[in-house]
């Protein structure tokens, strides 16, 4: 079994992978083609994506029972001990209100208490 997911790849890429998978929602591939052809489709996949990512996953012979590849993900398959792990990296955001925060430099958005009362009435 083979699973091609494509987000944001160009629509040509999309019907060359319809001669050889069924596409089953729109970007998601589904089929059992042989390890030759995914390896062919994959390389297709990632030279002609373009902007887009793509991600792989099949199943193989391993401690998981599926092996998978990404294209242009942030995310990243990572080897631990022998199982295949993702891997996210980590971007924090500084805090609100902290020197250097976009929060800081730019005003609230929204209304204000006082043009609340104003338009909607309330206590005063």
């Amino acid at each position: 079994m083979t699973v091609i997911v494509l987000t944001n790849c160009p629509v040509g890429l999309r019907g060359f992978l319809t001669r050889w998978l069924l596409e089953i929602s729109p970007g998601v591939f589904l089929g059992a083609p042989s390890t030759r052809i995914r390896d062919l489709l994959w390389a297709e996949v990632r030279e002609y994506a373009g902007q887009g990512r793509a991600l792989l996953a099949y199943q193989t012979d391993n401690e998981q029972g599926y092996a998978f590849e990404t294209h242009d993900h942030t995310w990243h398959p990572t080897d631990h001990e022998g199982l295949t792990l993702i891997h996210r990296p980590s971007i924090r955001a500084p805090r609100a209100g902290s020197p250097g925060s976009p929060a800081a430099d730019v005003p609230r958005q929204g209304w204000s208490k006082a043009s609340k009362r104003r338009r909607f009435g309330g206590a005063r």
